[in-house]
Protein backbone atom coordinates (compact mmCIF):
# COMPACT_ATOMS: atom_id res chain seq x y z
CA UNK A 1 0.00 0.00 0.00
CA UNK A 2 1.18 3.10 -0.59
CA UNK A 3 2.61 5.42 2.03
CA UNK A 4 3.35 8.72 0.76
CA UNK A 5 -0.16 10.01 -1.14
CA UNK A 6 -3.34 8.95 -2.12
CA UNK A 7 -4.72 9.49 -4.91
CA UNK A 8 -8.27 9.71 -5.61
CA UNK A 9 -9.25 8.47 -2.14
CA UNK A 10 -12.72 6.90 -1.52
CA UNK A 11 -13.68 8.46 1.62
CA UNK A 12 -14.56 11.01 3.48
CA UNK A 13 -13.13 12.49 7.25
CA UNK A 14 -14.62 11.17 10.39
CA UNK A 15 -16.88 14.39 10.57
CA UNK A 16 -18.26 13.72 7.21
CA UNK A 17 -19.26 10.04 7.85
CA UNK A 18 -20.58 11.21 11.29
CA UNK A 19 -22.75 13.58 9.37
CA UNK A 20 -24.00 11.30 6.55
CA UNK A 21 -25.43 8.91 9.37
CA UNK A 22 -27.08 10.93 11.28
CA UNK A 23 -28.92 12.04 8.50
CA UNK A 24 -30.11 8.51 7.68
CA UNK A 25 -31.51 7.88 11.16
CA UNK A 26 -35.41 8.65 11.44
CA UNK A 27 -35.69 11.98 12.18
CA UNK A 28 -31.94 12.65 12.54
CA UNK A 29 -30.34 16.45 12.41
CA UNK A 30 -26.96 16.60 12.25
CA UNK A 31 -25.35 19.81 14.01
CA UNK A 32 -21.58 20.39 12.56
CA UNK A 33 -19.64 22.47 15.11
CA UNK A 34 -16.88 23.02 12.66
CA UNK A 35 -15.24 25.15 10.58
CA UNK A 36 -17.16 26.95 7.83
CA UNK A 37 -17.16 25.07 4.35
CA UNK A 38 -17.20 21.59 5.84
CA UNK A 39 -20.92 20.80 5.36
CA UNK A 40 -20.80 22.14 1.70
CA UNK A 41 -17.71 19.68 1.02
CA UNK A 42 -19.58 16.64 2.39
CA UNK A 43 -22.33 17.57 0.66
CA UNK A 44 -21.04 17.18 -2.80
CA UNK A 45 -19.05 14.39 -2.29
CA UNK A 46 -22.03 12.29 -1.18
CA UNK A 47 -23.34 13.59 -4.29
CA UNK A 48 -20.54 12.62 -6.26
CA UNK A 49 -19.93 9.51 -5.03
CA UNK A 50 -23.30 8.12 -3.82
CA UNK A 51 -25.72 7.14 -6.63
CA UNK A 52 -26.62 11.23 -6.49
CA UNK A 53 -27.57 10.98 -3.08
CA UNK A 54 -27.62 14.13 -1.40
CA UNK A 55 -29.93 16.16 0.74
CA UNK A 56 -32.82 14.66 2.41
CA UNK A 57 -34.65 16.03 5.47
CA UNK A 58 -31.92 17.92 6.61
CA UNK A 59 -29.06 16.67 4.67
CA UNK A 60 -26.63 17.97 2.29
CA UNK A 61 -26.95 21.71 2.22
CA UNK A 62 -28.98 22.03 4.93
CA UNK A 63 -26.87 20.65 7.45
CA UNK A 64 -26.55 23.67 10.18
CA UNK A 65 -23.20 24.32 11.40
CA UNK A 66 -21.95 26.46 13.63
CA UNK A 67 -19.09 27.94 10.84
CA UNK A 68 -16.22 28.84 13.40
CA UNK A 69 -14.05 31.64 12.39
CA UNK A 70 -11.01 33.44 13.43
CA UNK A 71 -13.11 34.98 16.72
CA UNK A 72 -13.96 31.17 17.68
CA UNK A 73 -10.39 29.86 17.53
CA UNK A 74 -9.13 32.81 19.79
CA UNK A 75 -12.16 33.08 22.55
CA UNK A 76 -13.24 30.05 21.92
CA UNK A 77 -16.77 28.65 20.32
CA UNK A 78 -18.42 26.70 22.62
CA UNK A 79 -20.98 30.25 23.05
CA UNK A 80 -21.47 29.92 19.23
CA UNK A 81 -22.49 26.45 19.47
CA UNK A 82 -24.62 27.25 22.12
CA UNK A 83 -26.30 29.93 19.88
CA UNK A 84 -26.45 27.71 16.74
CA UNK A 85 -28.04 24.72 18.77
CA UNK A 86 -30.70 27.71 20.20
CA UNK A 87 -31.48 28.53 16.30
CA UNK A 88 -31.83 24.94 15.15
CA UNK A 89 -34.39 24.26 17.53
CA UNK A 90 -35.84 26.96 16.14
CA UNK A 91 -36.31 26.33 12.61
CA UNK A 92 -35.81 22.53 12.42
CA UNK A 93 -38.13 20.65 13.47
CA UNK A 94 -36.13 16.74 14.53
CA UNK A 95 -36.39 13.78 16.49
CA UNK A 96 -32.60 13.67 17.50
CA UNK A 97 -30.02 16.48 17.27
CA UNK A 98 -26.65 15.07 17.18
CA UNK A 99 -23.76 17.96 17.63
CA UNK A 100 -20.63 16.75 15.84
CA UNK A 101 -17.14 18.37 15.82
CA UNK A 102 -14.90 19.39 13.37
CA UNK A 103 -11.14 19.89 13.71
CA UNK A 104 -11.23 23.41 14.61
CA UNK A 105 -13.07 22.92 18.32
CA UNK A 106 -11.43 20.16 19.01
CA UNK A 107 -7.83 21.58 18.18
CA UNK A 108 -9.09 24.57 20.27
CA UNK A 109 -10.52 22.11 23.07
CA UNK A 110 -14.47 23.35 22.99
CA UNK A 111 -16.22 20.96 25.24
CA UNK A 112 -19.89 20.19 23.05
CA UNK A 113 -20.64 17.77 26.43
CA UNK A 114 -20.95 20.96 28.48
CA UNK A 115 -23.28 22.94 26.29
CA UNK A 116 -25.30 19.59 24.79
CA UNK A 117 -25.83 18.91 28.46
CA UNK A 118 -27.68 21.82 29.56
CA UNK A 119 -29.88 21.39 26.73
CA UNK A 120 -30.48 17.89 27.61
CA UNK A 121 -31.73 19.06 31.34
CA UNK A 122 -34.06 21.32 29.34
CA UNK A 123 -35.94 18.24 27.86
CA UNK A 124 -34.06 18.33 24.39
CA UNK A 125 -33.13 15.17 22.70
CA UNK A 126 -30.04 15.58 22.07
CA UNK A 127 -25.93 13.73 22.22
CA UNK A 128 -23.10 14.56 21.04
CA UNK A 129 -20.23 13.27 19.26
CA UNK A 130 -16.39 13.90 19.14
CA UNK A 131 -15.70 13.48 15.15
CA UNK A 132 -12.90 15.46 14.28
CA UNK A 133 -11.61 15.08 10.88
CA UNK A 134 -7.79 13.74 12.11
CA UNK A 135 -9.59 11.35 13.89
CA UNK A 136 -10.02 8.72 10.81
CA UNK A 137 -12.16 8.01 7.99
CA UNK A 138 -15.90 8.08 7.23
CA UNK A 139 -16.40 4.26 8.53
CA UNK A 140 -14.72 5.25 11.63
CA UNK A 141 -17.17 8.44 12.18
CA UNK A 142 -20.33 6.27 11.30
CA UNK A 143 -19.10 4.06 14.41
CA UNK A 144 -18.65 6.62 17.05
CA UNK A 145 -22.08 8.43 16.36
CA UNK A 146 -23.06 4.61 17.01
CA UNK A 147 -21.23 4.82 19.89
CA UNK A 148 -22.58 8.13 20.90
CA UNK A 149 -26.42 6.62 21.00
CA UNK A 150 -25.47 3.61 22.82
CA UNK A 151 -23.86 6.04 25.47
CA UNK A 152 -26.31 8.79 25.74
CA UNK A 153 -29.75 7.87 24.00
CA UNK A 154 -30.49 4.07 24.16
CA UNK A 155 -32.54 3.34 27.44
CA UNK A 156 -30.96 1.42 29.65
CA UNK A 157 -31.47 -1.54 31.95
CA UNK A 158 -34.26 -2.79 29.66
CA UNK A 159 -35.02 -6.70 29.57
CA UNK A 160 -33.84 -8.89 26.99
CA UNK A 161 -36.61 -9.32 24.23
CA UNK A 162 -36.60 -12.90 22.95
CA UNK A 163 -36.44 -12.94 18.79
CA UNK A 164 -35.92 -8.99 19.18
CA UNK A 165 -32.13 -8.28 17.07
CA UNK A 166 -29.99 -5.29 15.91
CA UNK A 167 -28.53 -4.59 12.80
CA UNK A 168 -25.21 -2.99 11.93
CA UNK A 169 -22.57 -2.71 9.88
CA UNK A 170 -23.86 -1.10 6.76
CA UNK A 171 -22.70 2.59 6.48
CA UNK A 172 -24.83 5.01 4.92
CA UNK A 173 -23.81 6.48 1.53
CA UNK A 174 -20.27 5.21 2.17
CA UNK A 175 -22.51 2.50 0.62
CA UNK A 176 -24.46 3.58 -1.89
CA UNK A 177 -26.80 0.80 -1.91
CA UNK A 178 -26.83 0.95 1.86
CA UNK A 179 -30.89 1.13 1.50
CA UNK A 180 -31.28 -1.68 -0.18
CA UNK A 181 -28.51 -3.70 1.30
CA UNK A 182 -29.95 -3.19 5.22
CA UNK A 183 -33.56 -4.21 3.64
CA UNK A 184 -32.35 -7.10 2.24
CA UNK A 185 -30.25 -8.04 5.17
CA UNK A 186 -33.23 -7.42 7.49
CA UNK A 187 -36.40 -9.45 5.35
CA UNK A 188 -33.78 -12.62 5.39
CA UNK A 189 -34.17 -11.85 9.27
CA UNK A 190 -37.66 -11.93 9.02
CA UNK A 191 -37.66 -14.77 7.09
CA UNK A 192 -36.42 -16.48 10.67
CA UNK A 193 -39.35 -14.71 12.83
CA UNK A 194 -36.86 -12.60 13.78
CA UNK A 195 -37.66 -8.67 15.16
CA UNK A 196 -35.12 -6.68 13.37
CA UNK A 197 -34.02 -3.01 14.45
CA UNK A 198 -31.41 -2.09 11.82
CA UNK A 199 -31.63 1.73 12.58
CA UNK A 200 -31.40 3.48 9.50
CA UNK A 201 -34.55 1.87 7.55
CA UNK A 202 -37.88 3.68 6.65
CA UNK A 203 -39.38 0.92 8.66
CA UNK A 204 -36.92 2.47 11.78
CA UNK A 205 -38.17 4.59 14.42
CA UNK A 206 -36.17 6.44 17.25
CA UNK A 207 -38.77 4.50 19.77
CA UNK A 208 -37.24 1.70 18.30
CA UNK A 209 -33.75 2.79 18.35
CA UNK A 210 -34.34 4.07 21.88
CA UNK A 211 -35.37 0.43 22.73
CA UNK A 212 -32.25 -1.14 21.43
CA UNK A 213 -31.00 -2.54 24.35
CA UNK A 214 -33.44 -5.25 24.49
CA UNK A 215 -32.20 -6.65 22.11
CA UNK A 216 -31.20 -10.55 22.54
CA UNK A 217 -28.14 -10.20 19.53
CA UNK A 218 -26.49 -7.78 17.59
CA UNK A 219 -25.51 -8.28 13.84
CA UNK A 220 -22.81 -6.91 12.66
CA UNK A 221 -22.19 -6.84 8.77
CA UNK A 222 -18.51 -6.21 8.41
CA UNK A 223 -15.31 -7.32 9.89
CA UNK A 224 -14.41 -3.81 10.15
CA UNK A 225 -17.59 -1.29 10.77
CA UNK A 226 -19.79 -1.29 13.42
CA UNK A 227 -17.50 -3.41 15.43
CA UNK A 228 -15.98 -0.57 18.56
CA UNK A 229 -19.94 0.33 18.93
CA UNK A 230 -20.63 -3.76 19.14
CA UNK A 231 -18.23 -3.83 22.09
CA UNK A 232 -19.45 -0.80 23.38
CA UNK A 233 -22.91 -2.15 23.11
CA UNK A 234 -21.86 -5.17 24.97
CA UNK A 235 -20.16 -3.70 27.26
CA UNK A 236 -23.31 -1.12 28.56
CA UNK A 237 -25.89 -3.43 27.76
CA UNK A 238 -25.11 -6.50 27.92
CA UNK A 239 -26.17 -7.49 24.25
CA UNK A 240 -23.65 -10.17 22.24
CA UNK A 241 -22.21 -9.78 18.93
CA UNK A 242 -21.81 -11.88 15.57
CA UNK A 243 -19.82 -10.43 12.57
CA UNK A 244 -20.49 -11.90 9.60
CA UNK A 245 -19.58 -11.08 5.83
CA UNK A 246 -22.23 -8.98 3.76
CA UNK A 247 -24.57 -11.62 2.84
CA UNK A 248 -24.73 -11.18 -1.04
CA UNK A 249 -26.50 -14.06 -3.24
CA UNK A 250 -27.22 -17.61 -2.13
CA UNK A 251 -23.93 -18.80 -0.86
CA UNK A 252 -23.84 -16.05 1.57
CA UNK A 253 -27.14 -15.75 2.42
CA UNK A 254 -27.39 -19.09 3.40
CA UNK A 255 -24.40 -19.27 5.59
CA UNK A 256 -25.75 -15.69 6.98
CA UNK A 257 -28.95 -17.76 8.07
CA UNK A 258 -27.14 -20.38 9.89
CA UNK A 259 -24.53 -18.47 11.66
CA UNK A 260 -27.46 -16.68 12.48
CA UNK A 261 -29.68 -19.39 13.52
CA UNK A 262 -26.85 -21.09 15.77
CA UNK A 263 -26.11 -17.88 17.50
CA UNK A 264 -30.02 -17.48 18.72
CA UNK A 265 -30.35 -21.37 19.11
CA UNK A 266 -33.14 -20.97 16.65
CA UNK A 267 -34.76 -24.51 15.36
CA UNK A 268 -32.47 -25.63 13.04
CA UNK A 269 -35.46 -27.65 10.70
CA UNK A 270 -36.99 -23.63 10.41
CA UNK A 271 -33.84 -22.50 9.37
CA UNK A 272 -32.98 -25.31 6.80
CA UNK A 273 -36.87 -24.89 5.29
CA UNK A 274 -36.23 -21.25 5.19
CA UNK A 275 -32.77 -21.93 3.47
CA UNK A 276 -34.83 -24.62 0.96
CA UNK A 277 -37.47 -22.29 -0.39
CA UNK A 278 -35.16 -19.70 -1.23
CA UNK A 279 -32.52 -21.08 -2.85
CA UNK A 280 -35.73 -22.68 -4.91
CA UNK A 281 -37.13 -19.59 -6.10
CA UNK A 282 -33.25 -18.26 -6.01
CA UNK A 283 -32.72 -20.94 -8.71
CA UNK A 284 -36.03 -20.84 -10.51
CA UNK A 285 -35.51 -17.05 -11.32
CA UNK A 286 -31.70 -18.08 -12.71
CA UNK A 287 -32.49 -21.43 -14.89
CA UNK A 288 -33.67 -19.68 -17.58
CA UNK A 289 -30.26 -17.61 -18.54
CA UNK A 290 -28.06 -21.28 -17.75
CA UNK A 291 -28.62 -21.73 -21.63
CA UNK A 292 -27.40 -17.93 -22.64
CA UNK A 293 -24.69 -18.61 -19.90
CA UNK A 294 -23.17 -21.75 -21.36
CA UNK A 295 -23.56 -20.72 -25.58
CA UNK A 296 -22.29 -17.59 -24.82
CA UNK A 297 -19.88 -18.35 -22.60
CA UNK A 298 -20.52 -15.46 -19.57
CA UNK A 299 -18.12 -16.73 -17.29
CA UNK A 300 -15.36 -13.87 -16.95
CA UNK A 301 -11.99 -13.71 -15.51
CA UNK A 302 -12.42 -10.80 -12.95
CA UNK A 303 -11.21 -7.79 -10.86
CA UNK A 304 -13.27 -6.73 -8.01
CA UNK A 305 -12.07 -3.36 -6.05
CA UNK A 306 -14.25 -2.51 -3.27
CA UNK A 307 -14.13 -1.06 0.85
CA UNK A 308 -13.76 -3.91 3.29
CA UNK A 309 -16.86 -4.59 3.09
CA UNK A 310 -18.06 -4.87 -0.94
CA UNK A 311 -14.21 -6.45 -1.59
CA UNK A 312 -15.04 -9.70 -0.23
CA UNK A 313 -18.36 -9.72 -0.46
CA UNK A 314 -18.11 -9.40 -4.36
CA UNK A 315 -15.30 -11.97 -4.32
CA UNK A 316 -17.34 -14.38 -2.69
CA UNK A 317 -20.42 -13.84 -5.14
CA UNK A 318 -18.31 -13.99 -8.17
CA UNK A 319 -16.53 -17.38 -7.73
CA UNK A 320 -19.09 -19.25 -5.25
CA UNK A 321 -22.15 -18.04 -7.50
CA UNK A 322 -21.64 -16.84 -10.72
CA UNK A 323 -18.81 -19.38 -11.12
CA UNK A 324 -16.17 -17.00 -12.34
CA UNK A 325 -12.88 -16.35 -11.64
CA UNK A 326 -11.74 -13.38 -9.76
CA UNK A 327 -8.07 -13.11 -10.24
CA UNK A 328 -7.68 -10.16 -8.36
CA UNK A 329 -9.24 -8.28 -4.99
CA UNK A 330 -8.53 -5.32 -3.99
CA UNK A 331 -9.36 -3.69 -0.50
CA UNK A 332 -9.45 0.06 -0.50
CA UNK A 333 -9.76 1.06 2.98
CA UNK A 334 -6.32 2.03 4.82
CA UNK A 335 -6.74 -0.86 6.88
CA UNK A 336 -4.43 -1.16 10.08
CA UNK A 337 -2.56 -4.63 9.56
CA UNK A 338 -4.75 -6.37 12.39
CA UNK A 339 -7.67 -5.83 10.74
CA UNK A 340 -5.80 -7.93 7.69
CA UNK A 341 -6.32 -10.90 8.57
CA UNK A 342 -9.86 -11.23 9.12
CA UNK A 343 -10.83 -10.06 5.53
CA UNK A 344 -8.04 -12.53 3.99
CA UNK A 345 -9.95 -15.26 5.89
CA UNK A 346 -12.74 -14.45 4.41
CA UNK A 347 -11.21 -15.14 0.58
CA UNK A 348 -9.68 -17.86 1.84
CA UNK A 349 -12.76 -19.85 2.85
CA UNK A 350 -14.05 -19.77 -0.25
CA UNK A 351 -16.71 -23.25 -1.29
CA UNK A 352 -15.11 -22.70 -5.19
CA UNK A 353 -11.99 -23.24 -3.95
CA UNK A 354 -10.93 -20.91 -6.19
CA UNK A 355 -8.14 -18.84 -4.60
CA UNK A 356 -8.19 -14.58 -5.28
CA UNK A 357 -4.69 -12.65 -5.30
CA UNK A 358 -5.57 -10.32 -2.39
CA UNK A 359 -3.88 -7.23 -1.94
CA UNK A 360 -4.51 -3.63 0.36
CA UNK A 361 -4.01 -0.68 -1.67
CA UNK A 362 -5.94 2.70 -1.05
CA UNK A 363 -4.63 4.46 -3.89
CA UNK A 364 -7.06 3.38 -6.75
CA UNK A 365 -3.81 4.70 -9.70
CA UNK A 366 -2.10 1.33 -8.47
CA UNK A 367 -4.83 -1.34 -9.30
CA UNK A 368 -3.06 -1.82 -13.04
CA UNK A 369 -0.25 -2.00 -11.30
CA UNK A 370 -1.15 -4.97 -9.25
CA UNK A 371 -3.11 -6.87 -11.96
CA UNK A 372 0.56 -6.54 -13.68
CA UNK A 373 2.26 -8.63 -10.82
CA UNK A 374 -0.36 -11.28 -11.02
CA UNK A 375 -1.15 -12.01 -14.60
CA UNK A 376 2.36 -10.19 -16.68
CA UNK A 377 1.39 -8.51 -19.83
CA UNK A 378 2.69 -10.43 -22.88
CA UNK A 379 6.27 -9.74 -23.49
CA UNK A 380 6.65 -10.13 -27.66
CA UNK A 381 5.86 -14.11 -27.34
CA UNK A 382 3.93 -15.90 -29.91
CA UNK A 383 1.25 -17.61 -27.85
CA UNK A 384 0.16 -15.54 -24.70
CA UNK A 385 -2.92 -16.33 -22.11
CA UNK A 386 -4.52 -13.05 -21.93
CA UNK A 387 -6.37 -11.66 -19.52
CA UNK A 388 -9.65 -12.10 -21.12
CA UNK A 389 -12.38 -11.87 -21.41
CA UNK A 390 -12.65 -10.14 -18.09
CA UNK A 391 -14.85 -7.93 -16.29
CA UNK A 392 -14.20 -4.67 -13.63
CA UNK A 393 -16.56 -4.85 -10.49
CA UNK A 394 -15.82 -1.80 -8.44
CA UNK A 395 -16.39 2.20 -8.11
CA UNK A 396 -16.55 5.13 -10.86
CA UNK A 397 -12.72 5.28 -10.14
CA UNK A 398 -12.53 2.02 -11.65
CA UNK A 399 -13.81 2.95 -15.48
CA UNK A 400 -10.27 4.34 -16.73
CA UNK A 401 -8.76 0.72 -15.73
CA UNK A 402 -11.70 -1.53 -16.94
CA UNK A 403 -11.43 0.88 -20.39
CA UNK A 404 -6.98 -0.20 -20.36
CA UNK A 405 -7.95 -3.79 -19.96
CA UNK A 406 -10.55 -3.92 -22.56
CA UNK A 407 -13.28 -5.55 -19.89
CA UNK A 408 -16.82 -4.21 -18.86
CA UNK A 409 -17.12 -1.99 -15.99
CA UNK A 410 -20.10 -2.10 -13.09
CA UNK A 411 -19.68 0.45 -10.60
CA UNK A 412 -20.73 -1.14 -6.57
CA UNK A 413 -18.56 0.37 -4.11
CA UNK A 414 -17.89 4.32 -3.31
CA UNK A 415 -17.61 6.44 -4.96
CA UNK A 416 -20.50 5.69 -7.52
CA UNK A 417 -20.97 8.98 -9.89
CA UNK A 418 -22.17 7.15 -12.92
CA UNK A 419 -25.64 5.20 -11.41
CA UNK A 420 -28.13 6.88 -9.84
CA UNK A 421 -29.54 5.22 -6.60
CA UNK A 422 -32.23 4.83 -4.66
CA UNK A 423 -33.14 1.96 -2.68
CA UNK A 424 -31.54 -1.02 -4.75
CA UNK A 425 -29.27 -3.60 -2.46
CA UNK A 426 -27.73 -6.67 -3.58
CA UNK A 427 -28.05 -8.84 0.23
CA UNK A 428 -29.88 -11.67 0.47
CA UNK A 429 -30.87 -14.47 -2.37
CA UNK A 430 -32.83 -11.82 -4.29
CA UNK A 431 -30.52 -9.16 -4.45
CA UNK A 432 -28.29 -11.63 -5.64
CA UNK A 433 -30.23 -11.93 -8.39
CA UNK A 434 -30.16 -8.21 -9.42
CA UNK A 435 -26.15 -8.22 -8.54
CA UNK A 436 -26.33 -10.62 -11.10
CA UNK A 437 -29.02 -9.19 -13.70
CA UNK A 438 -26.41 -5.92 -13.87
CA UNK A 439 -22.97 -7.89 -14.36
CA UNK A 440 -24.53 -9.77 -17.35
CA UNK A 441 -26.35 -6.36 -18.36
CA UNK A 442 -23.10 -4.47 -18.70
CA UNK A 443 -21.79 -7.41 -20.77
CA UNK A 444 -24.46 -7.71 -23.36
CA UNK A 445 -24.85 -3.66 -23.31
CA UNK A 446 -23.32 -3.22 -26.76
CA UNK A 447 -24.15 -6.73 -28.55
Amino acid sequence: MSENFVERARYLCSLGGAAATVTALPGGIPILHSASGCAGNFAWTQNGGSGLQVGGYCGGLTVPSSNVQETEVVFGGEDRLREQITSTLKVIDGGLYVVLTGCVPEVIGDDIFAVVNDFREEGVPIIGAVTGGFRGDSYWGYDLVLQALVKDYLDKGLAKVKGRVNLWGVVPYMDPFWRGNLEGARHLLELLGLEVNSFFTPADTLEGIREAGAAELNIVLSDLYGQGAAALFQEKHGTPFVTTSLPIGVSASETFLRQVGAALELDPELVQNVIAREKRHYYQILEPLTDCYIDLDLQRYAVVVGDANYAVALTRFLADDLGWLPVLTVVTDRIHENGQPALAARVEQLASGFSTNLVFESDASQVLGHLNQVWPRAAGQKYYNAFSPAFVVGSSLEREFALQIGAPHLSVSFPVANRAVLDRGYTGFRGGLRLAEDVFGQIVANR
